[in-house]
C-alpha cells in the first residue's frame, strides 16, 4: 500500500483527490490548516483505517511519521476573494510551503506533484496557451500575490528536480468545477449558481467576450492522477478546451437554473485574463488523457450541489464580499 500525503486536503480538489487515492488502495494522510478548507468536504474519509488527517500549516516545518511514497501539493488558496484577502498567507504557501514540501520529499525520498495554475500564463497573448509560453503576468498588480507564488512554486520545484535529481510533477490546473466547490468565492462557475439560487441577477464583469473553459473535477483528478504515476518533470496542462464565453456561460446557467433573473454587466476587474484555453496536445501524448464529461452533464452534478446545501449556507456573509473584491481590483480614477 503506497502512502501519500495531500497538502490542502479539505478544499475542493484535495478532498476529491483525497477520495481517488483511497479507491485505489492507498494510504492517504490529508493536511490542511482550515483557512479556506473545510472538513465537511472529507468527514466521510475519517472513520476509514487508511486515511488521517493533520490539522497543520505547511508553511511551518512539516513532520509526518513513517515512510511516504507521494507528495501532493495543492494547499493555496485559490480563489480572489480568499488571495485578496490573505495575500501574504497566499504567498507563503507558495514559497515556503513548497520548499517543505520538497525537504520532505528529499528525506522520505517520495515523488511530488504540485498544483501549479493556468494563473501563471496570466492575461495571455498566446491562444490557446500550451506550455511553451511563458506568461503575461503583472507581478503587482492585486493577482500577483496568487500568480506569482505559483511561478515560483513551479521554479523551486525545477529547482530540486535539476539540482538534488527530485523525482517531480507539475500540473498546470485551468478551470475546475463540481461538487464541494464554495459558492460566491469570487470565481464564476459557483457566483453564478448562487446568485440564481438566491434570485438575484447574474453580475457578468466586462462585456461578456472573455473567455474560460471548464473542467470537470473527476476529469481533472484523473488527469493528476495519470500525470503522477507518468515519467514527465515538466508542466503538463490539464483542463477542457471546451472555450465558452462569460456572457454565453451566464445564459447557460439561466437556462439551467430556470432563473428569471437578468445578466447585469460591470466594469472589468484590473488584470482580469481575457482569453482562458488550454493547448492539451501534451496531456493527450504523454498521459492518452482528455475530457470526458460534457459540461451540460458536469453542471447538472454541480448544480444538484449547490441546491442541496442549507438556507443559511446559501447565504453565507462570504457572498457580500463579492461586489467588496471587484471593487477593489478596479483602476484607480
Amino acid at each position: 500500500m503506497k502512502r501519500v500525503l495531500i497538502t490542502g486536503a479539505a478544499g475542493f480538489l484535495g478532498s476529491h483527490l483525497c477520495d481517488r487515492f483511497i479507491r485505489e488502495g492507498n494510504h492517504v494522510i490529508g493536511m490542511d490548516n482550515l483557512i479556506t478548507g473545510d472538513l465537511k468536504n472529507i468527514e466521510h474519509l475519517f472513520p476509514l483505517e487508511n486515511f488521517e488527517f493533520y490539522h497543520h500549516d505547511v508553511s511551518k516545518f512539516i513532520h509526518v511519521p513513517g515512510h511516504l511514497d507521494y507528495i501532493l501539493h495543492f494547499a493555496s488558496p485559490a480563489s480572489p476573494i480568499d488571495y485578496l484577502k490573505i495575500p501574504i498567507q497566499t504567498l507563503k504557501v507558495g514559497s515556503l510551503g513548497i520548499h517543505n514540501c520538497l525537504g520532505l520529499a528529499m528525506v522520505k525520498k517520495a515523488r511530488v506533484l504540485i498544483a501549479s495554475t493556468s494563473e501563471v500564463y496570466g492575461d495571455p497573448t498566446v491562444h490557446p496557451q500550451t506550455e511553451a509560453y511563458w506568461g503575461n503576468v503583472n507581478p503587482v498588480g492585486p493577482r500577483g500575490v496568487y500568480d506569482e507564488a505559483k511561478r515560483f512554486q513551479e521554479a523551486m520545484t525545477m529547482a530540486y528536480h535539476t539540482f538534488h535529481g527530485l523525482e517531480t510533477r507539475i500540473v498546470r490546473i485551468f478551470n475546475t468545477y463540481g461538487p464541494r466547490m464554495r459558492l460566491n468565492d469570487g470565481r464564476v462557475l459557483p457566483a453564478f449558481i448562487g446568485q440564481a439560487l438566491r434570485g438575484e441577477d447574474l453580475t457578468v464583469f466586462g462585456d461578456g467576450s472573455q473567455t474560460r473553459s471548464f473542467c470537470y473535477v473527476d476529469d481533472l483528478v484523473d488527469g493528476i492522477y495519470r500525470l503522477l504515476h507518468s515519467d514527465y518533470s515538466g508542466p503538463v496542462n490539464i483542463g477542457n478546451p471546451d472555450e465558452i464565453s462569460i456572457g454565453d456561460f451566464a445564459e447557460e446557467i439561466i437556462k439551467l437554473t430556470g432563473t428569471t433573473q437578468k445578466v447585469i454587466y460591470k466594469d472589468l476587474p484590473v488584470d482580469d485574463p481575457k482569453q482562458r484555453q488550454p493547448d492539451i496536445t501534451m496531456a493527450k501524448t504523454l498521459l492518452g488523457w482528455e475530457p470526458k464529461v460534457h459540461r451540460s452533464e458536469g453542471l447538472k452534478v454541480t448544480y444538484d450541489y449547490f441546491r442541496s446545501l442549507s438556507t443559511d449556507e446559501l447565504n453565507k456573509v462570504e457572498h457580500k464580499n463579492f461586489e467588496k473584491y471587484n471593487r477593489s481590483l478596479m483602476p484607480a480614477v
